[in-house]
């Protein structure tokens, strides 16, 4: 098999021990990337964080045990980018809590709306315009259409998540959403569920978004905010663009929706995976010789098993660059009840009814996400970073650096620490 060719039929091997980073392969071949390919000042970024991460360029600090048993733990900065798998492990764990803390004592749909693969290439030209289009296609018409549906004239509440990748890395916008089976009734006075695990007609859904995002496209291009460079550069004709789009209207586009198995709160877990990391995890990679990158995939063809996926180095950096969001971009956002204006209005208000309704609705989770970080690692692990696992005494930290200037300490007493 040929570097940059899938895998399909190797299985996967048993017993594999992780020793491989992303970081790894970003530092080998990221700089002949650089060099080679054009990029963003974004996905420059990300190779320059994930390559420095928890190593001595960012710095750090050392924990020295109070009782001067001897023990020392160096303790590297993350550099905290949102595209690098090390980081962040706690900030997923928070944003969980949270939500769980929003969640209705009601059941709760998952719905996928996938875009065209046709508007991949302008995608990738206007990522930040075309997101948020998709993101407003999708709210308005998933609101519209449960308002105006006889069956169920209400307001959902949903979250909904923006992914970008296949398990091959390869591009394929979509958003997940977590929806509410039911709404707070137009007049907010009672609580409609949603009938015989129905939601919404998903055919309808999809002819909404379809029809909301393409006249929101014709809107942007008429006021000439669409970038056509590269493999869309002719399409800047406003008849060519016109036939696309008309193309792309008689699109059957795809929208999946499903009650959850196991309830909201799986789902969550679920999404959690990808809520605050992007592409590929370091748990998926696990071989990298020098040229080529060898990494897991779930194989759907056959539910349940994983498939291995080889790719050349390069190759498999262009597909991870391919997921890297413009600066400060959004991609978990609030809908319907769940909006930031409606939380402690009309959530608050369908929260009472169908507590009403639900008595014995368990309570939410206490107020863990306002815990330290050291808290929080402590209360799901139970490792306390702040005892001496030698002899118990309390840990102590001092810079790093000046720490180093004054007594340069062996290599063979510092114990780096790795909290990902």
């Amino acid at each position: 098999m040929q570097p940059g060719q899938v895998n399909y039929a190797a299985p996967l091997a048993s017993g594999h021990e992780h020793c491989v980073e992303l970081a790894h392969i970003l530092r080998s071949h990221g700089p002949a990337y650089l060099q080679a390919h054009p990029t963003s000042p974004e996905q420059r970024k990300v190779i320059r964080d994930v390559t420095n991460c928890r190593t001595e360029i960012l710095g750090g600090h050392l924990e020295i045990c109070g009782n001067r048993c001897g023990y020392e733990r160096v303790s590297f900065h993350s550099c905290r980018n949102r595209h690098c798998p090390k980081c962040q492990n706690l900030q997923k764990t928070r944003w969980l809590l949270e939500r769980s803390e929003k969640l209705l004592p009601t059941g709760y749909f998952h719905v996928v709306v996938t875009l065209p693969h046709e508007l991949n290439p302008l995608i990738l030209q206007n990522r930040r315009l075309l997101y948020n289009l998709l993101f407003e296609a999708t709210s308005e018409g998933l609101i519209e259409l449960a308002k105006g549906w006889k069956r169920l004239a209400a307001q959902p509440g949903f979250t909904a998540i923006l992914h970008t990748w296949t398990q091959e890395l390869t591009f394929h916008p979509h958003l997940h959403m977590v929806v509410t089976a039911g709404g707070l009734s137009l007049e907010g006075d009672r609580w409609v569920a949603a009938k015989n695990n129905f939601l919404v007609p998903v055919r309808a859904l999809a002819k909404m978004v379809r029809g909301k995002f393409l006249d929101g496209l014709e809107r942007i291009f008429e006021q000439g905010k669409i970038n056509f460079s590269g493999k869309v550069a002719g399409w800047r004709d406003p008849a060519v663009f016109k036939r696309w789009v008309r193309k792309l209207r008689r699109t059957k586009w795809v929208v999946y929706a499903k009650a959850p198995f196991g309830g909201p709160r799986h789902v969550f877990s679920y999404l959690g995976h990808y809520t605050h990391r992007v592409a590929i995890s370091n748990q998926r990679l696990l071989a990298f010789d020098g040229q080529t990158v060898t990494f897991r995939a779930r194989d759907n063809q056959n539910p349940g098993t994983h498939r291995l996926v080889r790719l050349a180095a390069q190759e498999f950096i262009r597909r991870f660059l391919l997921h890297v969001l413009p600066h400060g971009f959004v991609r978990i956002r609030h809908f319907g009840l769940m909006a930031s204006r409606n939380v402690q209005s009309k959530l608050n208000n369908a929260c009472r009814l169908l507590q009403a309704s639900h008595p014995s609705h368990p309570t939410p989770p206490s107020d863990m996400h306002l815990m330290s970080w050291q808290e929080l690692l402590f209360k799901l692990t139970g490792i306390d970073l702040t005892v001496c696992p030698n002899c118990g005494g309390t840990m102590r930290r001092k810079p790093l650096l000046g720490c180093l200037r004054l007594s340069p300490l062996p290599t063979a007493s510092i114990q780096p620490l790795d909290t990902s």
